[in-house]
C-alpha cells in the first residue's frame, strides 16, 4: 500500500521533456494561430487532434520517431474520420446514441491492436479513442473533407517539426526480430505465442472497458458517453496491476484538479472571446507535454482544460453542466476501466 501511494505522488524519469513539450508546443501553436487569425476558433479541434501525433516517439531516434509517428497518424486521423462521419449521422440523421458506443468499442479493440504491434508509446489507443468521441460529439460547421484534411495537414505538420535536427547518414540497427530471422527458437516461439496471447487480452479489455462504461453512460444520460468510454481506456495502458489503479486514479484526481482550472478560465467571467481561449489552448499543450511521460496526473490539470475549451469552441454549452457532466463521465468511466484492467490481470496470470 505504501509503495501505491508513493508511486500516485511520484515524478517519472526525465525523457526530453522540455524538448518534447517544445515540438508539440509548436506543432499546436503554428495551425491554432492560423485557424485563429482566420476567424475559425471552432475548428481547433480537428486540427489539434492532429497534432497529437507529435507525442509519440519523443524519446527514440528521429527515424524511429517518423515511423511511430506515421503509426499514430493513422489512428489519430482515422478517429477524426469516423468521429466526423459519427457526427454527420448523429446530428444530421439522428442516430442513436447506441451507435456511438459500438463503434468506440471497436474502433478501442482494432487500435489496440495496432498500438501494441507497431509499440507506440503512448501506448494504446486513448488518443485515437479521444478523438474519435471528441468529434463525434460537436456539429459540423464545415464540410466533413475540410474536417478531415485539417487533421491530416497538422499531422503531417508535426511530423516534420519532430523530423528537425535529423541528420543525414544515421542508420538505426535493425530490430532483434529482422537481424535473428532464421534463428528462431522453440523457446522463442512460445514467448512469441505468450505475447501475441496479451495482445489479444487487451484488445478484448479495451473493447469491454469502453462498451460497459459507454453503456452506463447512455443508460443514465449523462449526455456525453465519449468522455466515459475514453477514462475507462486510460487505466488498460499501464503494465500491471498496481500500474494500472495508479493510473486510473491519476485519471480521476487530475481531471477533477483540471475541472478546477476549466472552471476558473470559463465559469465566473461569463464568454471569453474565443481568441482567447484559443491562446489558451496553445499555451496549454505545453505542460501537457512536459508532464504526460512523468506524472499522468499532472498532466491532466492541463490536458483537461484544453479539451474543454476546444470542445467549447466547437459547440458551446453551459459551463457548469460541462465541467459536471466530465467530473461524473471521467469518474465512472475510470473505475470501469479499473475494475476490467484488474479482471484482464488475471486472466493473464492464469495463462502463465
Amino acid at each position: 500500500m505504501r509503495e501505491q501511494a508513493g508511486r500516485l505522488v511520484t515524478l517519472g524519469p526525465a525523457q526530453d521533456d522540455h524538448g518534447a513539450a517544445l515540438r508539440v508546443g509548436i506543432s499546436v501553436a503554428v495551425p491554432s494561430l492560423v485557424l485563429l487569425a482566420l476567424g475559425h476558433p471552432e475548428l481547433l479541434i480537428y486540427a489539434v487532434f492532429g497534432v497529437f501525433t507529435g507525442m509519440y516517439g519523443r524519446a527514440e531516434t528521429h527515424p524511429r520517431r517518423l515511423v511511430h509517428q506515421a503509426l499514430a497518424a493513422v489512428m489519430l486521423v482515422g478517429g477524426v474520420a469516423i468521429g466526423v462521419g459519427l457526427s454527420v449521422a448523429l446530428v444530421a440523421h439522428r442516430a442513436d446514441l447506441w451507435a456511438l458506443v459500438a463503434v468506440e468499442a471497436v474502433f478501442a479493440g482494432v487500435m489496440s491492436l495496432h498500438s501494441s504491434r507497431a509499440q507506440l508509446r503512448p501506448a494504446g489507443p486513448f488518443f485515437g479513442l479521444f478523438a474519435l468521441g471528441a468529434c463525434a460529439s460537436v456539429p459540423l460547421s464545415v464540410s466533413p473533407g475540410v474536417a478531415i484534411l485539417l487533421a491530416v495537414a497538422s499531422s503531417v505538420f508535426a511530423m516534420l517539426v519532430g523530423a528537425v535536427g535529423w541528420k543525414r547518414g544515421r542508420v538505426t540497427a535493425l530490430p532483434a526480430e529482422r537481424r535473428g530471422e532464421g534463428q528462431r527458437s522453440e523457446a522463442w516461439a512460445r514467448a512469441e505465442a505468450r505475447r501475441f496471447f496479451g495482445l489479444r487480452v487487451d484488445a478484448v479489455s479495451y473493447v469491454v472497458a469502453v462498451a460497459a462504461a459507454g453503456c452506463l453512460s447512455v443508460a443514465t444520460g449523462i449526455g456525453h458517453p465519449h468522455w466515459a468510454m475514453a477514462a475507462a481506456a486510460v487505466p488498460l495502458a499501464a503494465v500491471g496491476v498496481s500500474h494500472r489503479i495508479t493510473r486510473g486514479v491519476h485519471r480521476i484526481v487530475g481531471t477533477l484538479a483540471g475541472l478546477v482550472v476549466t472552471g476558473l478560465i470559463l465559469a465566473p467571467w461569463g464568454p471569453v472571446d474565443p481568441v482567447v481561449l484559443g491562446l489558451i489552448v496553445v499555451v496549454l499543450q505545453f505542460p501537457t507535454e512536459y508532464f504526460m511521460s512523468r506524472h499522468y496526473g499532472l498532466a491532466l490539470v492541463a490536458f483537461t482544460p484544453l479539451i474543454l475549451i476546444m470542445t467549447q469552441l466547437a459547440h458551446p454549452a453551459d459551463p457548469l453542466v460541462l465541467l459536471r457532466d466530465r467530473a461524473v463521465e471521467t469518474t465512472g468511466g475510470a473505475i470501469v476501466g479499473i475494475l476490467v484492467a484488474v479482471a484482464s490481470s488475471l486472466v493473464w496470470r492464469r495463462r502463465r
